[in-house]
């Protein structure tokens, strides 16, 4: 139950206060007219005494009276009717609102925010345990539950409507004041006259009302006396002649209006009596009509904004619990004092019609405050408490005497209470007797006249006796309706005993409420008795039965009286030692609906608001749609539609469980609701739309035209679209290449304000820049939206809205800023502006449909005429619905239009480099939607002919691609990157591109061609730079020329593109970036870029092997013509040939037309393969083996690092290698792993192993090197194809080339890279790598540096018979293949042990010196002269020598034995 101001106790105490009449003169109401107040009005505010009286009881004892208040009204003698009192109490709940500004204070714990308070407690689900803590603190604290001042209210004047009745006498007069004013001619007859007025009320019978407590009434004559106007003397002679007629405690003479209305108007004086005007007017018709006006201005009721939170128009300064602060004086019962001073408003009496505005006590000094709170202690101290204590002691007399007791009342109840508890009949056994009538001298209304003056004068004890003791009569009578009242009242005065000598017996007010409902049919003292009851239970934790108390006395009969009580158990369920908020929410949620019965409009919107709190976000849809709407609803009746525009946009903007047909009539409410919200606001800026749904940071702006499609063999180039995905992984790709070519193009150099080009901004990209847009060319902003609903929605007039900055970034003053334009006011009148046009032309869709619960995208687009700064603010469109369920023929007017917009805010990344930045939270921005416009810049387009989609491995296919330029701008430094340099070329400069031959000719071939028959190896000497490689690194970016080096506006360029297919089989993503430039240097915009992605399906052709062998022979023609130097420069190299196309491309057969080398060191020279096999030609799974004779070039001077390219052509026509395509694409080949391209760790640690290194182990790596380029050679071989091809019944030949480089000799490469195998997972180790040992060169390396060869006649005939020794002359040749000295060691002691080579060859010796010690210098041949002895004729091999050699400078390595050579067999005959 919500807690009110004041305690139970003084609630108590002021809801049951003595009663005292006042009839007036009409010269003394003329006085205290002065100051717009009637007497009692005059009295009201000083009504609680602020000290103790004091009187004895029956037995003697000294009562203390503290805090007592009276209640001074006049007499009204009309009875009061039911009808007129529930309006009264309707207007006073009415007048009665929350009020505005309080303080917000909304604590957060459990799954709740609920702020029920100034004092703010928590509340939660039962199963949240961390609020029981915060609930016993609470518990301790005076004020911990919400206040309801309207509650307060309704109660207060509830208690003090009440009606007086036969059975009980606490709301009867005990007194009566007679005011005279002192200007009266002759006062005492005005004091006779009003005397007798108040006993012919009294006493005539004519009047049945007011009830008076007892026949003999307190008359208390008040002399009123005006000191601005009256004779002061006069008064006091007569208030003199006064206290000798009705003696001194009987009169008094009250001396007011000091001052008049024209002294001291500028003087504030306090005006203890505004807080009462509320409480005056609910009485006062007039009064209360205009105050009721007032009210409806100034207390508005807040909506949720956003579906869940306050709105800011109404109650967004306050939570919707927080409702009352204690200090607030603008509302009756939020001050203690305040509602301490209230006095009874159940009698009406006739009052100037003043307004609430009108100033009161004018004429009132804070002296006459004094004299009038002096009179009114005066009056009770010494007039009313005596003969209050007078009447007890009669009473009590009275009833010794008439019961016959001996013993005072104390006694007999005590002898009562010692023995045992008379039984009491339940309310089921006994008949309604709620009609029967006590005459008024009967004992038993005796004892409870004595109870309720005793309660009255807070003699809590003897009253609860007296109450006790007219119970038992009452129920022995069966006077069910006294008995009622008794039990009511003993239970009460029960609970305000000080000390507490006995339980408060909460079954006599159970029994009572009971009695009152059921039996007497009286919902009044019901409903009393209940707010005493729940009030009582409250202060006693006993929360759950306060609200089972509140909610049984909910019924139909009276929907405020339900809707206040509901309200009230709610507060009771939140408030428990283990809060229920759900059934908090639930009773609000019915108090609500009966507030809105009863027709209290804001009420009711306020219990909706405060359940909201608890229903939102916990996936109670439902629920939570029915509270919006009604909330919505509600604002709209209220005349606030922008709290009812907020509630019913939750309802939209969630996605709702309801039904179509519910969603279309939210969203018609909604739009009506809106539309009437425009109308009256009438303001030029749109308000916002909740639907479609606006997803901004899934916003993507696109800058630049739409590329134009594929015309029959022109195929465009990709570009960047809306339609492609966005891939992290392939833009940085895209800023790899761009990195690559901007660095090409200036001079080796980034600049400084480089900015990499983003056609298409998304969430994903780098927006912390201002994207850079050029002036002419379009902006399309795609906006994505979602209809959360099951029913369409249809915009129409959809474009974007935006504000331009005009800037001047061309002329002498860079950068000028001009005006800010925007077409906000355009956009919400839907006209066009020919104005705006020129500096900015807006798409506007007509009509965009979004069908159910379907997430659509819609591209608008801004074409820029000026240069400047655009931001793009949000969209603008109208929002229709049609209704759902309806037939199609419905009239148009049925439909509702409104215009609205919705803001495009886009939160930026979140912020997390510095430590400032990840402690805190905080984003970067987010710029995609502020380009700056820039001048004109050159726009490119590309189209590829004759592109293909499918190419053979290796194969060579001509296509030509055309460059235009669509812009007024002229372009120029148009270069290429691609990811796949090796895949095109566009040729070199000087190239012959004119077919030679007529076969090249007639089948088109790529090649330039030569009419030549096999022979040697044709020559040529080829310059890499020629072909734009520098530095030995293949080009990376390609410049392509333009005729006077610039492509002018509308001018067109085709050039000739040569394509080889990638040498894995496979589809190959190629991409294309074309960069370019403006020829004003000083544009904004430095270059821009061209995509272009190819897709390219690679099919197997050949696979070609090579191997490269030493040859140990040396002619002896060759001996005699070459030099030392030129010594070990022959080689024979193997090339394996397979054909491994499995036919599904249609290839027929391979021809293998050439075969070419290109090396600075070696080149072939001729082929050795038989005479009769020289086209091979190989069908599928068909393999060739060629086998080829290689020379070392002669080096010119000058030409170190040109490559000699050398053909040897199987057929008749020799392809020319050295020039476009087949030199391209030799020196554009992926290069091999390794030795070329080390891997980066390997170089790092040979690196430092290498700063670490001895001058020893310097010599040592020296020397390894060396060892190893013994084996190496560097040669290259082109292997020229053509495939046969059968398509479409027609025979097409294809042709391309094949390059495997050989590298070490002896070792097999392929022109096909093996697959990697896949890595083992392998443990983690936290230590440093050791770092990898030097390398050292293996034996395979060290068995090359001396080369062998012997020389000796095949045959040698010799007479055995007589001469048994042959000697033969044997010359050893070494030649060192290195280029230091060697150590040679030569054994000619070895023989050949197996039994199977002695089967073979027969056993000889060499003659002489059998072992040698030689050393060879760099690159030298040494010829060694040996004598064999054969004793018999056979075949003998002579190639048991065995030579061991390492390197002269290296002490610690040992000889290594050297490759023998072939088996060299001689013939040994007998003549």
């Amino acid at each position: 139950m919500a807690q009110c101001v004041q305690s139970v106790q003084e609630f108590i105490q002021d809801s049951f206060v003595p009663m005292v009449a006042v009839l007036c003169s009409e010269d003394a109401e003329r006085v205290t007219r002065k100051n717009n107040l009637s007497f009692p009005e005059l009295l009201r505010p000083f009504c609680r005494l602020t000290s103790e009286g004091h009187l004895r009881d029956p037995n003697n004892q000294v009562v203390v009276v503290k805090g007592l208040r009276i209640s001074v009204t006049g007499i009204n003698t009309k009875p009061p009717q039911t009808p007129e009192l529930q309006r009264l109490l309707s207007q006073a709940v009415s007048v009665c609102q929350p009020p505005e500004g309080s303080p917000s204070n909304v604590i957060t714990a459990g799954d709740y925010d609920l702020n029920i308070s100034d004092r703010t407690v928590k509340a939660s689900v039962p199963w949240y345990s961390d609020w029981k803590e915060t609930i016993t603190q609470l518990s301790s604290s005076k004020y911990y539950t919400a206040t309801t001042p309207w509650f307060e209210t309704y109660r207060e004047n509830f208690f003090q409507s009440m009606p007086a009745s036969e059975h009980e006498f606490l709301s009867h007069y005990l007194a009566c004041m007679l005011v005279v004013s002192s200007c009266e001619a002759v006062p005492t007859e005005q004091f006779l006259k009003l005397s007798q007025e108040q006993h012919r009320i009294q006493h005539s019978g004519e009047y049945t009302f007011p009830k008076w407590f007892i026949p003999n009434t307190l008359k208390y004559y008040v002399l009123l006396h005006d000191i601005s106007e009256g004779d002061e003397q006069r008064a006091d002679s007569v208030y003199e002649d006064m206290k000798q007629r009705y003696g001194p405690q009987g009169c008094y003479l009250l001396k007011i209006n000091s001052r008049s209305d024209a002294t001291g108007a500028d003087e504030q004086m306090p005006d203890p009596w505004s807080q009462y005007l509320h409480k005056t007017s609910i009485h006062n018709p007039e009064l209360y009509e205009e105050s009721a006006v007032n009210n409806v201005v100034e207390n508005n009721v807040g909506a949720v904004e956003d579906g869940l939170d306050l709105a800011a128009k109404d109650i967004s300064k306050s939570h919707p619990l927080q409702l009352d602060q204690p200090t607030d004086t603008c509302y009756p019962g939020n001050n203690r004092s305040q509602s301490a001073n209230s006095v009874d408003m159940t009698r009406p009496q006739k009052q100037s019609s003043v307004t609430p505005v009108t100033p009161r006590g004018t004429c009132l000094t804070l002296n006459d405050h004094d004299r009038i709170r002096q009179f009114l202690q005066e009056f009770t101290f010494r007039g009313l408490l005596p003969h209050i204590e007078k009447n007890i002691r009669q009473l009590n007399d009275q009833l010794v005497s008439r019961k016959g007791l001996s013993r005072s009342l104390f006694s007999a109840t005590k002898k009562l209470f010692g023995g045992g508890k008379v039984p009491e009949k339940s309310i089921a056994d006994l008949k309604n007797t709620a009609g029967l009538l006590y005459p008024s001298e009967a004992p038993e209304l005796q004892i409870r006249k004595m109870a309720d003056l005793c309660f009255l004068v807070q003699h809590y004890e003897l009253a609860y006796n007296c109450y006790h003791t007219a119970k038992k009569d009452f129920l022995s009578d069966q006077a069910m309706l006294y008995a009622a009242g008794s039990l009511e009242m003993a239970a009460v005065s029960a609970f305000l005993q000080s000390g507490a000598p006995r339980p408060f017996p909460a079954h006599y007010m159970e029994t009572a409420i009971q009695t009152y409902r059921d039996v007497c049919k009286n919902m009044l003292l019901a409903e009393r008795c209940c707010l005493l009851s729940a009030e009582i239970s409250k202060s006693q934790a006993k929360y759950s039965e306060a609200a089972t108390l509140l909610i049984k006395m909910t019924s139909e009969d009276c929907d405020l009286r339900s809707a206040l009580l509901l309200e009230q158990a709610a507060h009771c369920f939140i408030n428990m030692r283990t809060p229920m908020v759900r059934k908090f929410a639930f009773h609000m949620i019915l108090a609500g609906h009966r507030f809105s019965k009863a027709g209290q409009k804001r009420h009711a919107l306020r219990c909706y608001c405060q359940a909201l709190q608890v229903y939102k976000g916990k996936c109670w849809t439902l629920a939570e749609d029915h509270i919006n709407f009604t909330i919505g609803r509600q604002s709209f009746t209220l005349r606030q539609p922008e709290n009812a525009v907020a509630a019913f946009r939750h309802i939209l903007i969630n996605d709702s469980k309801q039904s179509a047909v519910q969603q279309a009539a939210f969203l018609r409410e909604y739009l009506y609701v809106y539309k009437s919200m425009s109308q009256l606001s009438g303001e030029a800026s749109l308000p916002q739309l909740p639907l479609p749904c606006l997803h901004s940071s899934q916003t993507r702006v696109f800058f630049g035209h739409e590329r134009r499609l594929a015309e029959g063999e022109k195929q465009a180039a990709t570009h960047v679209t809306l339609d492609q995905e966005y891939d992290r992984d392939l833009s940085q790709l895209w800023r790899e290449l761009e990195e690559q070519v901007v660095p090409a193009a200036n001079r080796g150099t980034v600049p400084v304000a480089f900015q990499p080009s983003q056609c298409c901004l998304n969430s994903q990209t780098d927006n912390l820049r201002y994207p850079l847009a050029v002036v002419e060319e379009p902006i399309i902003v795609e906006l994505v939206f979602r209809n959360p609903l099951k029913v369409p929605l249809v915009l129409s007039a959809l474009s974007l809205l935006w504000k331009f900055t005009l800037k001047d970034f061309s002329g002498p003053q860079v950068g000028t800023i001009g005006e800010t334009i925007t077409n906000e006011k355009e956009a919400a009148s839907s006209k066009e502006n020919a104005a705006l046009n020129d500096i900015m032309d807006t798409q506007v869709i007509p009509e965009f449909t979004v069908s159910p619960e379907e997430t659509k995208v819609a591209r608008l687009r801004l074409l820029p005429r000026k240069t400047g700064e655009l931001h793009v603010l949000g969209v603008v469109y109208n929002l229709d619905t049609t209704d759902v369920g309806s037939s199609e023929d419905s009239p148009p007017s049925e439909l509702m239009c409104v215009r609205g917009q919705q803001n495009l805010e886009i939160q930026g990344p979140r912020l997390n480099m510095t430590k400032e930045e990840k402690t805190s939270v905080s984003y970067g921005p987010d710029r995609r939607l502020d380009p700056i416009i820039t001048p004109p810049m050159p726009l490119l387009e590309v189209f590829f002919i004759n592109f293909p989609t499918g190419l053979l491995c290796g194969e060579i296919r001509k296509a030509w691609v055309e460059f235009v330029n669509v812009s007024a701008v002229p372009l120029t430094g148009l270069r290429v990157a691609s990811t796949h340099p090796e895949f095109f070329t566009f040729g070199s400069a000087t190239s012959d591109l004119t077919p030679v031959t007529p076969t090249a000719a007639e089948h088109c071939s790529a090649y330039k061609t030569l009419d030549t028959p096999p022979s040697v190896a044709a020559v040529a000497l080829v310059s890499p730079a020629a072909f734009g490689v520098t530095g030995g690194d293949r080009p990376a970016v390609t410049e392509i020329p333009l005729s006077r080096g610039v492509l002018g506006p509308g001018e067109a360029l085709q050039i000739p593109l040569w394509l080889r297919g990638p040498d894995r089989e496979g589809v190959h993503e190629i991409n294309f970036l074309f960069y370019y430039e403006s020829t004003e240097k000083t544009a904004k915009l430095s270059h821009r870029v061209l995509r272009h992605t190819a897709f390219i399906c690679a099919s197997r052709s050949l696979s070609v092997r090579a191997t490269a062998s030493r040859s140990n022979t040396l002619q002896d023609g060759e001996r005699e013509q070459r030099g030392t130097e030129e010594k070990n420069s022959s080689m024979l190299v193997f090339v394996d040939v397979e054909n491994i196309n499995t036919s599904e491309a249609g290839v027929r057969e391979f021809h293998i037309v050439q075969v070419s080398s290109s090396s600075r060191q070696w080149k072939l020279h001729k082929c050795i393969n038989p005479a009769g096999d020289k086209d091979s030609k190989l069908a599928s799974r068909e393999r060739g083996k060629l086998c080829f004779r290689a020379i070392r070039c002669r080096t010119e001077e000058g030409a170190v690092e040109k490559y000699t390219f050398a053909d040897l052509n199987l057929g008749n026509d020799q392809i020319v290698s050295s020039t476009t395509p087949c030199a391209d694409f030799f020196f554009r080949r992926s290069l091999p792993p390794e030795p070329r391209r080390g891997g980066v760790s390997t170089g790092g640690a040979n690196q430092m192993r290498r700063h670490s290194l001895t001058p020893q182990n310097t010599n040592e790596d020296c020397m390894t090197s060396i060892i190893k380029k013994c084996s190496e050679v560097e040669l290259d071989i082109i292997v020229l194809w053509k495939a046969y091809v059968v398509e479409d019944n027609k025979q097409l030949i294809l042709e391309g080339q094949l390059h495997v480089a050989l590298q070490t000799i002896g070792k097999e490469v392929c022109s096909l890279s093996q697959k990697e195998e896949t890595q083992e997972m392998v443990l983690l180790k936290f230590k440093p790598d050791v770092l990898p040992p030097i390398s050292k060169p293996s034996l395979e390396q060290l068995s090359h540096l001396i080369k062998t060869c012997l020389h000796y006649p095949e045959s040698y005939d010799h007479p055995f018979p007589q001469k048994s020794l042959c000697m033969v002359p044997v010359t050893l040749t070494l030649s060192n293949c290195s280029l230091a000295q060697v150590d040679v060691i030569i054994d000619l002691r070895h023989k050949t042990t197996s039994p199977e080579s002695l089967e073979v060859h027969g056993s000889f010796t060499w003659l002489g010196q059998t072992q040698y010690k030689l050393q060879l210098q760099a690159q030298e041949v040494y010829r060694l002269s040996l004598k064999a002895c054969f004793f018999q004729a056979g075949v003998y091999n002579l190639g048991t020598p065995r030579v061991f050699a390492k390197m002269a400078q290296t002490s610690a390595m040992c000889e290594t034995s050297q490759q023998s050579a072939m088996p060299a067999l001689i013939i040994i005959n007998s003549v």
